[in-house]
């Protein structure tokens, strides 16, 4: 499926020849495209324990070579597995970027709530398991050529108020989508509140963050968070944007205990309501054609941003 316009033409028989150029150790392996190839990057199993994720638009290169560089770094500091980067290929037979080859992690999507689930039993472990995740990334230590890696740099790690003018017209497209079934007046009331609050421009003290830390990106194992994937989004910079999760996976006891666990002042919370209600605004108006299931759940999490602020 095609979800972008500048999308890079990606098939099986020209994969299998980037492998087999670039790896030779791994030509004839079994090679097979994945369902859930992602919006970013498309993916092809490799064998039983490999991926190899190929960028779907021009400029992924720099995202490949990123997460090439950091994971490492970042692995020991997580107590959940990560992608490890087995090998990186270069431009080549017509395809003009790097790509990837990483392991394989074993897993399955976390379910959504339901509305009925506390933040007792399963649950409470995936709480405490995001909760571990968040704080581990914002107390690893950001060293200077993190701070100098123009690669590291991301919207998404910038102060919300350098975003408003964009989600207001967003907001603005979101009415001429005939069949999103939300309260847009309300979601820009819950936007302009959050103009207002203090660390909306600057003055964030610089930490690691994933940039997208939603249900499409983590693995559960036996009740436990096993995974994150995608890295892509790895930046320095304010990490609330990396709260966004409990607003898409955790029901209103859930959020409660996620926000105690980090120990978040009221502020900061506010903030990351505010940056989940972006993303899903985002997701509407870029993927209401192309990505039905992810609207669906970005539908739920600006709802359930908006129960949050009436409640």
């Amino acid at each position: 499926m095609t979800l972008h316009e500048d999308e890079i033409e990606i098939d099986l028989p020209l994969v299998r020849a980037l492998v087999d150029r670039a790896v030779p150790e791994l030509a004839g392996r079994r090679l097979r495209p994945l369902d859930a190839s992602g919006s970013s990057n498309a993916l092809f199993r490799l064998g039983e324990d490999l991926v190899v994720r190929l960028p779907r638009q021009p400029g992924g290169s720099e995202t490949i070579g990123k997460e090439a560089h950091w994971l490492p770094y970042l692995t020991a500091a997580l107590a959940v597995m990560i992608p490890e980067v087995v090998a990186v290929g270069e431009p080549a037979l017509g395809y003009p970027e790097r790509w990837s080859v990483v392991r394989w992690i074993d897993g399955s999507a976390p379910e959504l709530p339901s509305g009925a689930s506390g933040a007792g039993g399963a649950a409470g472990k995936l709480v405490r398991d995001l909760a571990g995740v968040v704080a581990a990334l914002g107390e690893l230590s950001v060293p200077p050529d993190a701070l100098a890696d123009p690669a590291l740099r991301w919207y998404r790690g910038e102060p919300l108020a350098a975003l408003d003018a964009t989600v207001r017209r967003y907001l603005a497209d979101c009415r001429r989508l005939p069949d999103l079934d939300l309260d847009l007046g309300a979601c820009l009331r819950v936007w302009e509140a959050a103009m207002t609050l203090t660390g909306t421009g600057d003055g964030v003290q610089v930490r690691w963050l994933h940039g997208d830390l939603l249900a499409e990106n983590l693995l559960m194992s036996d009740g436990r968070l096993n995974a994150v994937l995608d890295f892509g989004g790895l930046a320095v910079g304010d990490p609330t944007v990396d709260l966004v999760v409990g607003w898409e996976l955790l029901d209103p006891s859930g959020r409660e205990e996620f926000k105690s666990l980090l120990d978040i002042d009221e502020v900061t919370w506010l903030r990351g309501r505010a940056w989940a209600l972006v993303i899903a605004v985002m997701t509407f108006r870029y993927y209401s054609k192309t990505m039905p299931e992810r609207c669906t759940a970005r539908l739920a999490m600006a709802r359930a941003v908006l129960a949050d602020a009436r409640s």
